[in-house]
């Protein structure tokens, strides 16, 4: 086969492209750790590479090489004529606005686990088996939840609860409400606050990140959090339960959903919020949907594996999927009830 040049140089550029991202993707985590976005950020005039190193107290030489890469990458704003870096407003946003529903930097701190979890994958690609969720390092958890929370701060309250069939008036009056999977509980926290005659409850099987949740929610009286499995956390009569980002995780989604049915009132409702899909492989292979099949690859189908039944559905399992496994346990109708570009919302009713 003979090859085309101008399909071999697309090819090559895409692949040149790929490689500075992945090589950055570890200074993106460094400068948000540091707090360099963050000083960036809060200079709207800009900053030369010494006013930064004087501001973070970093060593300058390692600034300039790390301020540059983000300069290439589109990160951070150049002017050669005053030698300044700045932030404009959508890249604050992105990386420097701990309030911006699309700040992006906890998907990098991800990113640390997943190559640290490398040879320990290419291993469990032989062998069939699963990798457990507790089994990575806890920068995934803490990226987990940085990465999730803008989306639940911006949504949850304001427009994914008030699509659901009553549920907030109910939550007004006060009901109570199991949050499984809640991992760190940014979801949990985020509810209890806004409805605060109601009992939050979350569960998580990881107990590392169940007490952080319980570290991070003190002083918030209507919440509390138990380790405990989706299949079998204690509890009855559940006005709501909600699943964040966590069924396709499950080894036993069927399971974990038929117990929910019986632990929820029967005017309950369970909302199961997930990453948005297309019903085919051909509608996913957009930059979102790549995204969110390498993390499914690196963590969610491992972690499913890991567990009984191992139903493995992946990050991408989509609607009608999704919708497949709520009913068969138990629940007689699913219906999506919001979506946006990177969450579909699905209600279900007894």
């Amino acid at each position: 086969m003979s090859v085309d040049t101008e399909k071999l140089n697309g090819l090559l550029g895409t692949v040149v492209n790929e490689l500075g991202a992945a090589a950055n993707a570890a200074l993106v985590l460094i400068g948000d750790k540091l707090n360099l976005f963050q000083a960036l950020g809060e200079a709207p005039a800009g900053l030369t590479v010494s006013e930064l190193a004087e501001r973070t107290g970093m060593h300058e030489r390692y600034l300039r090489e790390w301020i540059s890469a983000q300069a290439a990458s589109g990160f951070v704003t150049y002017d050669e004529a005053t030698e300044r870096f700045s932030l404009s407003p959508e890249q604050k946003a992105v990386f420097a606005d701990e309030d911006s529903p699309v700040l992006m930097t906890g998907g990098f701190h991800s990113l640390a686990a997943v190559f640290a979890n490398e040879p320990r994958l290419a291993r469990a690609f032989q062998a069939g088996h699963g990798i457990g969720w507790g089994d990575h390092c806890n920068c995934l958890f803490c990226g987990t939840e940085r990465f999730f929370k803008p989306g639940y701060k911006a949504h949850l309250v304001s427009e994914w609860l008030p699509a659901l069939d009553g549920v907030v008036e109910r939550l007004d009056r006060g009901i109570r409400v199991a949050d499984v999977g809640c991992g760190h509980g940014a979801s949990t926290a985020i509810m209890a606050e806004a409805f605060p005659n109601s009992e939050f409850i979350g569960f998580d099987f990881h107990e590392a990140s169940v007490e952080e949740a319980r570290a991070k929610t003190r002083g918030i009286p209507n919440v509390r959090f138990e380790v405990a499995r989706a299949q079998d956390y204690l509890g009855r009569e559940f006005g709501l339960v909600t699943i964040f980002d966590a069924l396709h995780d499950m080894g036993d989604p069927v399971g974990a959903v038929s117990h929910i049915r019986r632990t929820l009132s029967e005017d309950g409702t369970l909302m199961v919020v997930e990453p948005m899909a297309g019903r085919r492989l051909s509608e996913n292979l957009h930059p979102v949907g790549r995204v969110y099949y390498a993390f499914s690859t690196n963590i969610c189908v491992p972690a499913s594996l890991g567990q009984e039944i191992g139903a493995a559905l992946g990050a991408q399992a989509g609607e009608e999927r999704l919708g497949e496994v709520i009913q068969a346990g138990g629940f007689s109708t699913v219906r999506k009830a919001v979506a946006t570009p990177f969450n579909i919302v699905l209600e279900a009713r007894p």
